[in-house]
């Protein structure tokens, strides 16, 4: 059960701190901005247990259960919030994430993390059980034995259950049902599967962040008669295609580079960075939490609105084209794009949704240097940013080029997604007073 939410009593008795102690849990109460007074003397550990349990929920997510397409960014936000909540509740500096709950004196938080985020994966994948363990044995094997890695554990379930209690009946894997039948513009499995939209329960799901998935819903895209679908019709079919001539090699390069899964590409930078830059284990828990909760709320809402506006990919627009009703477009019946295109459709781009959240959750915690280290299993390659105007634009630039987005669907959802990371951070993860 949560504890209760901070008193108004300014003064409280010695016996009561003493019972609150005794029962090894506090309620929140603000702290300072550096560590508790009595954590003053103790050094904030690194954050090897922040990247370390990154890395096994990837491979528990993505390897072990196989979840497809963007489905990742949920599971890692909810690892991640709850292994935030785990530390900035004993360390301080950093108000939890829906939680009004303050951990035991002189517990690690090392231990914490490492307990909600193994009791977050064992929940939703028990099977991963035998990597979750082997993880969770090397953690605690850094930690000394004694109290404080005792009620660190402690802790860090009571952090994983609030964030389990709190995904309760949120839409997870709910039967919903894409039924719109084939027209023009409107959107229809694509070859060479045509597999049918993946994951359509996403856009119906709660967020993390903020309270219905319709909150950033963005408005509907161009007309198919418009100037303006047809330019982004010209572009992908010019630029998009298969063996494209007016397509440079770097081009084809950088389309490729990020037709690598997003969320592991994302996870495997952040511990990049946290190590390069040497963060301690509350700014990595926060970095990591920020990042993934804001990223699934952009898939939310992406998903949201790839299954209200149902608009077609370019292949299917493209092929044809002739019906339309723009006399600026003309079909192609054997059109193929350079990458395979994604089951479901077309508006908005989610790899650039969820590319916007993330950049404005690091402008905010950076200033502004992002200083992202970004490698492709794709191409082999490895590309270095510090500006988030220059990730941005080759993430919009790539989709393009891979043939599998109109430049719109691009350019609004990175908008939306740099308003939902700067929601992110407006409201939550905040410094204490």
């Amino acid at each position: 059960m949560e504890a209760p939410p901070p008193s108004r009593t300014v003064r409280r008795s010695l016996v009561v701190g003493l019972t609150a102690l005794a029962l090894g849990v506090l309620p929140w109460a603000p702290m300072a901005a550096t560590a508790s007074p009595d954590r003053a003397s103790t050094r904030v550990p690194g954050a090897e247990v922040i990247t370390d349990w990154s890395e096994t929920a990837a491979a528990v997510v993505s390897v072990d259960a196989g979840r497809p397409t963007a489905e990742p960014f949920l599971w890692y936000g909810f690892v991640s919030a709850a292994v935030y909540n785990a530390v900035v509740g004993i360390e301080g500096r950093y108000t939890p994430y829906k939680w009004h709950v303050r951990g035991p004196r002189a517990a690690s938080s090392e231990a914490a993390a490492a307990a909600a985020a193994r009791r977050v994966l064992l929940t939703y994948f028990p099977a991963s059980k035998a990597r979750i363990d082997t993880a969770y044995t090397a953690s605690l094997a850094r930690i000394p034995d004694g109290k404080a890695e005792d009620r660190g554990v402690r802790f860090g379930e009571r952090a994983a259950a609030r964030i389990v209690e709190l995904r309760e009946n949120d839409g997870r894997d709910n039967p919903v049902t894409y039924d719109k039948k084939p027209a023009p513009g409107v959107w229809r499995p694509t070859p060479p599967g045509f597999r049918p939209f993946a994951n359509p329960w996403l856009g119906k799901l709660r967020p993390m962040l903020f309270d219905s998935p319709d909150r950033f819903m963005p408005g509907p895209p161009p007309a198919l008669t418009s100037k303006r679908y047809a330019r982004d019709f010209a572009e992908v079919k010019s630029m998009g295609a298969k063996n494209s001539p007016g397509r440079t090699a770097r081009q084809t390069e950088t389309a490729r580079f990020f037709s690598d899964p997003l969320p592991q590409q994302l996870q495997a930078a952040y511990r990049d960075h946290t190590a390069r830059h040497g963060l301690d284990i509350v700014e990595a828990a926060r970095l990591f939490a920020a990042a993934n909760t804001a990223s699934a709320d952009a898939t939310i809402t992406t998903w949201n609105s790839k299954f209200t506006h149902a608009l077609w990919r370019p292949i299917t627009a493209i092929r044809l084209a002739d019906t339309d009703g723009n006399p600026a477009t003309a079909a192609d019946p054997s059109w193929e794009p350079l990458i395979t295109t994604p089951p479901y459709p077309e508006y908005i781009g989610g790899h650039c949704a969820n590319d916007g959240a993330v950049m404005a959750v690091l402008d905010r915690l950076t200033g502004s240097d992002i200083d992202l280290r970004v490698s492709s299993a794709v191409t082999g390659t490895t590309r270095t940013y510090t500006r988030s105007a220059d990730y941005n634009r080759d993430v919009i630039n790539a989709r393009i080029w891979s043939g599998i987005h109109f430049r719109t669907a691009d350019v609004v959802g990175n908008r939306i997604g740099r308003h939902i990371g700067n929601w992110a951070l407006d409201r939550h993860f905040a410094p204490l007073p």
